[in-house]
C-alpha cells in the first residue's frame, strides 16, 4: 500500500480554503496510486489556538458540511484522507482531532490528541482513547505532534499488531523530532511512521515541511523537502 505525507501552508481560520487544497491533494495523491494521504495537525483551520478559542464557529463536528469536498474527492480518488481540526467532543471545549474518511466518504474513525502542549491545554480537550483503523488489511495507529515524544502511545500501536504509524504534525524547520522522535518511535518498535507537517506560519512559528516516512529499521524512506507545498509517497505495511 502506498501511502501520501502531505504538507501545505494552512489559511489562519479559512476552513473553507483549506478544504479546498485539501481536497486537492486527496485527489492528487490517489492519482498517484495513494490509498491513505496523511496530513498535519489543525491543518483544516491552521495550527492557531487562540483564533480557535475566540471564533466558535472555526470549531467543526464530525459529519460538518464544510467537509464535504474531502469527503467528495475521497470517494473519487479511493483514498482515506486522514485530516485533523478543533471537533466537538461530549465536554465544553473541542478536541484536537484527526478524522479519517474513507475511501466511500465515509467516517472510519476519529482521534483526539491525549497530550496538550502549551497553550493547547488552555483551548482543548484531551483524549483519553488511542486510535485505530483498518484499510486493505492495513492497521494503522493514530498519533498527533506532541503525543509523539510519549513513546507508550508507539508501544500500545505494536501491542496491537498496528503496521503503520500515522503522526499529524506542527514542526518547525529545527525541531529535534525529525531526528529524536520519529526515527526512533519506527526503530524501537517495528513501525512504520508516516509524518503530515505544515509549511508557512502559525501560532507556534513557522513549518518546515520535509514530511515523510521512516521504516520500521528507523530509517528515512520518504521526504517532501523543507520548503513545497505536496506529498511524498511512501510503501507500507
Amino acid at each position: 500500500m502506498i501511502v501520501a505525507a502531505t504538507q501545505f501552508a494552512s489559511v489562519a481560520g479559512d476552513v473553507d480554503a483549506n478544504v479546498r487544497t485539501i481536497a486537492g491533494l486527496v485527489r492528487e495523491a490517489g492519482a498517484a496510486g495513494a490509498r491513505v494521504a496523511v496530513f498535519a495537525e489543525l491543518c483544516l483551520t491552521g495550527y492557531e489556538p487562540s483564533l480557535i478559542r475566540d471564533v466558535p464557529h472555526l470549531v467543526l463536528t464530525e459529519d460538518d458540511p464544510r467537509l464535504g469536498p474531502v469527503r467528495e474527492a475521497c470517494r473519487a480518488a479511493g483514498l482515506a484522507a486522514v485530516v485533523n481540526g478543533p471537533v466537538t467532543t461530549a465536554g465544553s471545549r473541542p478536541g484536537i482531532t484527526t478524522l479519517v474518511i474513507g475511501p466511500d466518504g465515509s467516517l472510519l474513525t476519529r482521534y483526539d490528541k491525549q497530550h496538550l502542549y502549551g497553550i493547547e491545554a488552555e483551548v482543548f480537550a484531551p483524549g483519553t482513547a488511542d486510535g485505530r483503523f483498518v484499510l486493505d488489511g492495513v492497521r494503522f495507529a493514530l498519533a498527533t505532534c506532541y503525543d509523539n515524544r510519549f513513546p507508550a502511545l508507539a508501544e500500545r500501536a505494536a501491542a496491537d499488531d498496528c503496521a503503520v504509524y500515522l503522526a499529524s504534525s506542527v514542526l518547525a524547520a529545527d525541531n529535534d523530532s525529525f531526528e529524536t522522535v520519529y526515527p526512533v518511535r519506527a526503530g524501537e518498535f517495528g513501525l512504520t511512521v508516516v509524518l503530515g507537517n505544515v509549511l508557512g506560519p502559525n501560532e507556534d512559528g513557522t513549518g518546515g515541511g520535509r514530511a515523510g516516512a521512516w521504516g520500521p529499521d528507523g530509517e528515512r524512506i520518504a521526504d517532501a523537502g523543507p520548503d513545497k507545498p505536496g506529498f511524498a509517497l511512501a510503501t507500507v505495511g
